[in-house]
């Protein structure tokens, strides 16, 4: 159990001395690099802060050319407006609201399981046929959403599983990525480590849950953070029908569909629809880069 413990804190020691590691730059270098960062870093928050701006703005101000960035007259109305048109449908805005969650809550946790799972004996022992199917995992991942939705769809025609709860769910659990960053991240873990474990009695399921899963954390926070804002924003698409099972995501925006004296209403939708994942991004950001870094993506 002592040789168990010595090689997880230099495995831990690794990872922070990684982290403390910083490029020598000279001060008109880190003063360009700042620029550089700042103006890109305006360019990509310019969106979120117009969306943000137009929730806020009454209807004359949304249609003003050039759009002006701060609203002059801040408004609420948009927010009431959205409020009284979910009242009025016949559909309970809770259980859209419910229905999100199961989506979300399901398909992210079978996600990190199942590629975890998955990932943690192609990273660490070797058998035939290893290499082959990580090349497949791969590979998908070079195929856009549009060029696999008709399989995808006659799929899950054939299991009998459209309009659903798992017609959503289960193409999110089978998603490859998770796989590949998981799979990356764990191969940073030494053998000794497990090993350690093996002579100290540990069973597979005890090593992957008590050693592994808490070492790679950062990497299944970065898959919980990418699913969630997937699955967060989901329509149902063509699978769900039922109006019962929509999600939360196609209620807003059906009830934000109409006339153009519903714009302010739209812009209260999209402003809610971002504000979740963002905050949840923000959160947890560290994490992702972290991970990107050492799955060696960019």
């Amino acid at each position: 159990m002592q040789t168990l413990k010595e090689n997880k804190l230099t495995f831990l020691e690794k990872i922070k001395y990684k982290k403390k590691k910083k490029l020598n730059r000279s001060k008109l270098g880190n003063f360009a690099l700042f620029l550089f960062l700042l103006v890109f870093g305006a360019f990509s928050a310019y969106p979120l802060i117009m969306t943000t701006s137009n929730a806020f703005k009454p209807l004359d101000e949304l249609f003003l050319f050039p759009p002006s960035l701060i609203p002059k007259n801040v408004t609420f109305d948009n927010f009431r407006d959205l409020s009284s048109l979910i009242a009025s449908s016949w559909i309970p805005f809770s259980r859209y609201f419910f229905n999100t969650i199961i989506i979300t809550v399901v398909g992210t946790a079978g996600h990190v399981l199942i590629a975890s799972m998955a990932a943690y004996p192609l990273a660490k022992y070797k058998f035939p046929g290893r290499n082959f199917l990580f090349g497949l995992v791969v590979y998908s991942l070079m195929f856009a959403p549009q060029v696999t939705a008709i399989p995808n769809y006659i799929i899950i025609s054939s299991l009998g599983l459209v309009d659903t709860y798992a017609a959503i769910i289960l193409p999110a659990i089978a998603a490859s990525l998770g796989l590949y960053l998981m799979k990356q991240f764990m191969e940073q873990i030494p053998m000794e480590l497990i090993e350690s474990a093996k002579i100290d009695g540990a069973s597979e399921y005890r090593i992957f849950f008590q050693i592994v899963m808490p070492l790679v954390k950062p990497a299944w926070l970065t898959l919980i953070i990418l699913l969630f804002q997937r699955l967060w924003t989901t329509d149902g698409g063509a699978f769900i029908f039922s109006e019962e099972l929509k999600p939360l995501s196609y209620a807003l925006r059906q009830i934000a569909q109409g006339s153009i004296e519903r714009s302010g209403t739209i812009a209260a939708v999209s402003f809610i629809m971002m504000i979740v994942p963002i905050t949840f991004f923000i959160i947890s950001q560290s994490r992702i880069v972290e991970t990107f870094s050492h799955s060696g993506m960019k």
